[in-house]
């Protein structure tokens, strides 16, 4: 049997929740780190007798990982209820259907080893399709941004504010979760997302937090996923702008509102293409063609005078090319992602 060490670097933070079938190659990819020293804690967000039995089969071999069970709190309540229980020095959250590179813990760690004063380090991730595997884009790309981070830059509230936010899954030292009470702040606060408010409110506090450009995680797109759902989708855009506003409001930084406008701008920009684009694959031009003016206000792009103009004059041509656009995009994404996969296996 594998002991727990009494004071691991690392703590990782999981809230599973009707996520039986993924927890297990979750879990194994903690295993999996060439840095041994963390511990794995599982909330069992709501007496999932099978999410127990997957926990308790890999504990009773491997002491590190422990398991806590509870009614359902939703994901700040797990990870609320895992961190109340850690031992390490930093908190990392790990959804329950996500994975970890095997290498995370020990480029994080050479980070924290090196710089003694920083307080949290995020990364990139792969995102990849649950069906098939492929690499369907990144987490650095998905928010605007191209240029990789350096990761002895801290990272600034200006920044921050205007989108560059880490993935999720990060390490934050103990005593700055404290400080800006980690998940606890966002659960007080409803139609927030958590991740967001919490690094938000990290680099608000002046905690020194860096971004390596690395992806050192893994997250996992399935086919229920609120990508797919309009509704969910919405709801997801909705949660993240507030997230925004409501850290630049309670921030006591002068121009902290301003700040945020242009991720909030490119949010909305976002939603209106989306909008745009779903509208038109229901057949509704009008929608469509209001939509895509919205977004062109938000933000004047010559991907959004396209569409404009595309459905005023040749709505038709647009419809008939979407199909084998759609096709050559799911083509290049599987392309992409079967050979980055090649690459990590070489």
């Amino acid at each position: 049997m594998r002991s727990a060490r009494i004071d691991p670097t690392f703590s990782i933070l999981t809230t599973a929740y009707m996520t039986e079938p993924y927890l297990a190659e979750t879990i194994e990819s903690v295993l999996r780190q060439t840095r041994t020293d963390w511990e794995l804690i599982v909330v069992d967000n709501g007496y999932s007798d099978e999410m127990a039995r997957i926990v308790s089969s890999y504990a009773r071999h491997d002491t590190r990982i422990r398991l806590i069970r509870q009614e359902n709190r939703g994901v700040g309540g797990g990870v609320v209820a895992a961190a109340a229980r850690a031992r390490g020095r930093f908190f990392c959250v790990l959804n329950s259907d996500d994975l970890l590179m095997p290498e995370f813990c020990e480029r994080v760690g050479a980070v924290i080893d090196a710089e003694p004063g920083v307080d949290a380090v995020g990364c990139d991730a792969e995102l990849f399709d649950d069906r098939t595997g492929d690499l369907i884009g990144t987490h650095q790309r998905s928010i605007g941004f191209k240029k990789r981070p350096v990761v002895r830059h801290r990272l600034t509230w200006t920044e921050a504010l205007a989108g560059r936010i880490p993935y999720y899954t990060g390490a934050v030292r103990r005593e700055a979760w404290s400080a800006v009470r980690g998940y606890e702040s966002s659960t007080a606060t409803p139609e927030v997302e958590e991740d967001v408010v919490l690094w938000l409110c990290l680099v608000d506090a002046g905690f020194d937090v860096r971004l390596l450009p690395d992806r050192l995680c893994r997250f996992r797109q399935r086919e229920n996923s609120l990508s797919h759902d309009p509704l969910q989708t919405e709801a997801f855009e909705q949660r993240l702008e507030r997230s925004f506003t409501v850290v630049a409001q309670a921030s006591g930084t002068p121009g902290s509102l301003a700040a945020a406008a242009p991720a909030v701008r490119r949010l909305r920009y976002n939603q209106s293409l989306r909008r745009a684009r779903w509208a038109f694959t229901d057949g509704d031009i009008s929608a469509a063609r209001t939509a895509a003016r919205d977004a062109f206000e938000h933000r004047h792009t010559a991907r959004a005078a396209v569409v404009v103009a595309s459905l005023a004059l040749a709505p038709r041509t647009l419809r008939s090319l979407h199909p084998a656009k759609q096709r050559l995009t799911y083509t290049l994404r599987r392309t992409t992602g079967r050979l980055t996969a090649a690459g990590r296996r070489a």
